[in-house]
């Protein structure tokens, strides 16, 4: 009779085998939304393929190794000559590999890419997100280098190629290439300008050398670097290759790797410049205005990233509680419980909804849709990255303890949450991007008054809250210090419009009541009672 006491019973089945593409309700809307119709049948095809990859045992298993193995540093090989290198378990170079495969570098040169790719990181993100970071660098330094045509016409195909090439050696032999960056520095953190690593010119034109540090450089391990430095007539983008033409190595002195709260599958290092040899991206001077597009496009991978921490975070909470059972019936069934639930599945949804819209706003490419992006995305990377940490911790609780325990999965995601609200500029950074937007560009705020503005008479919730948010633009006395309250403001009411319009009723109303008409509290589970909660948590399950 050994055993008899461990038979298992009231514990939910393990959420994989499934599609986590297709099972997202609210994503798969969006794509049929914003995609050209003549692309859907393509696309829909990927994106579930990728979704049953990112569903399945094996390449879940995948992602709780890369995360378990995090990368080594190695500086010197056995008889002391400096490689800077750094070695990451094969289960990266397995995520990697399919994350390239599926095109989230390949937006800017697929119909509909941004859209797509969109999509597919949302998705990919809910497999691992370390691996996330080379493939948003890489993606993000396209409109970058389109500022010097020469060096977009010889990089770009190996930027958007779908191949991975893990191998380090001249960039012209290889199939496929990925990109990191390095902006940051100790002294001066956000504060760009006040970097003080040199770039003296060298005797061919274009090229530089480069000397000093960067306290944050993403994806050490790239073919490639976009960084900032000080050249004779100011601020300048650099590309600075890892190898060089001839094959030898570029001083790329790799000090240390950080140790992270979280994102620990992904390096994130230090380095030093010592005579680097450096090419001019875009005019001396002007390098904040080179890596402006860069810095959107990273900005949008991060509403991205967290709204897949969010939907996985909602996609494992309602799983458990369709199958734990407590004092007498299932888990969601119970009034308050359920009430817990949908409110997360609102907060997902309305991520996902906005993100994608923003996707989409970058395939249009117009004059309209680019005024949008301009206010539109600093006010989602503030209000959605910041939103991601409570929910997911919310979400863990749903679990009890068991969502205490790292096989879970769910402290991977807790200790995630917090990243995108820290990177490509905080929360401060991202509220004075807005009213720089608001004071410069009057364009922008006249885009996103028409894109709310679809949505007006829908909702009086929503219409009170645009007209409030009107006041609120009409008073400019100690506007900075209100920067953070307006720009979360803008954002609700985004999502407010996107889902009056777009989503079932049940969630627009939910999101109306406890967003904006001032019928919810400040934690999760605090809708009022009488919403049809039940549908929304049941268009948030997955179907495992």
């Amino acid at each position: 009779m050994a055993g008899s006491t461990h038979t298992v019973t009231n514990q939910p089945p393990p959420l994989s085998g499934y599609d986590v593409y297709t099972a997202d309700r609210a994503l798969t809307a969006a794509v049929e939304r914003h995609l050209d119709p003549t692309l859907l049948g393509e696309a829909r095809g990927e994106l579930a393929a990728l979704g049953r990859s990112a569903g399945s045992a094996q390449v879940q298993e995948w992602g709780a190794q890369a995360n378990e193995n995090p990368p080594r540093l190695r500086t010197h090989d056995r008889y002391g000559h400096r490689v800077d290198e750094v070695d990451f378990h094969p289960a990266w170079h397995r995520l990697l590999g399919k994350g390239v495969g599926a095109g989230l570098t390949a937006a800017w040169v697929r119909p509909g890419g941004h859209v797509r790719r969109a999509a597919a990181f949302l998705v990919w993100t809910q497999v691992e997100a370390g691996n996330l970071c080379p493939l948003s660098m890489t993606h993000a330094a396209v409109p970058a280098l389109r500022a010097e045509p020469v060096l977009a016409a010889e990089w770009e195909p190996r930027l958007t190629s779908m191949i991975y090439d893990r191998e380090l050696r001249p960039a012209r032999l290889k199939a496929g290439a990925l990109f990191g960056m390095g902006m940051t520095e100790k002294q001066g953190g956000s504060d760009v300008r006040a970097n003080t690593t040199a770039a003296r010119p060298l005797a061919e034109a274009g090229t530089y050398e480069l000397t000093g540090h960067k306290w944050f450089c993403s994806a050490p391990m790239s073919d490639g670097f976009l960084v900032l430095a000080q050249a004779p007539e100011g601020l300048t983008c650099f590309l600075v290759p890892r190898v060089l033409e001839d094959g030898a190595r570029n001083p790329f002195l790799l000090q240390r790797l950080k140790d992270k709260l979280g994102n620990r599958s992904n390096a994130s290092g230090e380095v030093e410049f010592d005579g680097t040899w450096a090419r001019r991206v875009g005019e001396e001077g002007r390098g904040v205005r080179t890596i402006i597009d860069m810095v959107a496009a990273t900005r949008l991978d991060c509403v991205l990233g967290s709204a897949g921490l969010m939907r996985q975070a909602v996609a494992q909470a309602v799983h458990h509680c369709s199958h734990r059972e407590a004092f007498g019936g299932r888990l969601v069934d119970k009034p308050l419980m359920r009430n817990v639930l949908a409110d997360l599945a609102v907060e997902s949804e309305a991520a996902t909804t906005l993100a994608l819209r923003l996707a989409a706003a970058c395939d249009d490419g117009g004059e309209q849709e680019r005024a949008l992006l301009r206010i539109a995305v600093p006010a989602a990377k503030y209000w959605v990255t910041k939103r991601c940490a409570p929910l997911v911790v919310e979400a863990a609780e749903c679990l009890g303890g068991n969502g205490y325990v790292e096989e879970s999965g769910l402290p991977r995601l807790v200790r995630e949450s917090p990243l995108n609200s820290v990177w490509e500029g905080a929360g401060n950074v991202q509220a004075l991007d807005v009213l720089r937007v608001l004071r410069r560009e009057p364009r922008a705020l006249d885009a996103f008054l028409r894109e709310v503005g679809t949505a007006r008479g829908a909702d009086h919730r929503l219409d009170k809250a645009i007209k409030d948010l009107l006041t609120e633009l009409a008073d400019l006395d100690g506007i900075e210090g209100r920067a953070r309250r307006l720009t979360e403001r803008l954002a609700l009411v985004l999502q407010g419009s996107l889902l009056v319009r777009f989503a079932p009723p049940e969630v627009a109303d939910a999101f109306c009541a406890g967003r904006l008409g001032g019928d919810g509290g400040a934690a999760f589970g605090t809708l009022p009672h009488t919403l049809d909660l039940a549908s929304v948590v049941e268009r948030a399950r997955p179907v495992s």
